[in-house]
């Protein structure tokens, strides 16, 4: 079928993925995908983390022609412009429930940022380092030094990390849970931390509205809870408002392409991107294979 396509036409093959050649990388594999086409194009920056056999190994087929497709190439660009960009300041909203999952993209962003600002679960292990209360907040205990490092690492860069103050504290992990608001280091027993408080969020505006360069990956709260998504919300309105300042923002990391998008105002950002796992990697300065294969 692909020999008797005529100028203008478009052969659309089946999903690769019902092939295990195809996650496995097998060359043969790749080669006989390589039948196909004179010019292989890749603009598939979701998977562009996996070295698998339409994504990476086709790619030495075609030495000459080879390129990435228009998404891909606005993908790089724009994760790009905020790592490496002179353009200041440079502000990263790092969220999510875990710092075990975002230890190494935090490390690499202290050499590059003015501010850094903790949000999400995350933030408790950060508050239990420095002594506080958070009663029965997402924890990884197993993390708390680390959480210690990046505090004195950032205070050493000169970079503003800011950590949440105060939180929205539920009795369960519930959306009609009983609510209370409290200092983030002073959590009763028995509660736990769903969202940033209103000084949490006033004080992240500020930083935001006032910043040239924004990326933002993970999520402030439980957003997917309406009473617990106010913090995410208006962190999202923060750097809505600093676009339309001049400001270049990069959403990135599933949650908050889910949140940008469950509010409305992922075309009132600068840059919304495809990849979860892959922009996560890239972030860490993982160098991609399915950006590595074009590249060579």
């Amino acid at each position: 079928m692909s020999k008797r396509l005529q100028p203008g036409e478009i052969l659309l093959l089946e999903n690769v993925r019902f092939y295990k050649q195809e996650t496995t990388g097998t060359e043969s594999f790749a080669e006989q995908l390589a039948q196909h086409g004179d010019v292989y194009v890749n603009d598939a920056f979701g998977t562009a983390h996996r070295a698998h056999a339409s994504t990476t190994v086709v790619a030495k087929f075609f030495p000459h022609d080879k390129l990435f497709g228009f998404l891909l190439e606005k993908e790089i660009e724009s994760v790009d412009r905020v790592l490496n960009s002179d353009e200041k300041p440079l502000t990263a909203i790092v969220g999510g429930a875990k710092v075990s999952s975002k230890i190494t993209i935090i490390e690499r962003l202290l050499d590059k940022v003015d501010h850094l600002i903790v949000g999400g679960g995350m933030a408790y292990t950060f508050v239990k380092a420095m002594g506080g209360n958070v009663g029965n907040s997402l924890v990884e205990d197993d993390f708390l030094s680390t959480a210690t490092d990046i505090i004195a690492k950032a205070k050493a860069k000169g970079v503003n990390l800011y950590i949440p103050t105060d939180t929205i504290a539920a009795d369960k992990f519930d959306n009609n849970a009983a609510t209370q608001l409290v200092p983030i280091d002073q959590i009763p027993a028995g509660w736990m931390g769903l969202d940033v408080g209103p000084d949490t969020t006033k004080a992240c505006a500020e930083i935001i509205e006032n910043s040239r360069l924004i990326l933002w990956n993970g999520p402030m709260g439980v957003f997917e809870m309406s009473n617990f998504q106010k913090g995410t919300v208006e962190v999202a309105k923060a750097i809505v408002r600093a676009t339309e300042k001049g400001a270049f923002s990069l959403i990135g990391g599933g949650d908050s392409v889910a949140a940008i998008n469950q509010f409305g105002l992922a075309d009132k950002v600068s840059y919304v991107s495809t990849g979860g796992g892959a922009m996560l990697e890239y972030l860490e300065g993982i160098e991609l294979p399915g950006i590595r294969a074009i590249r060579d």
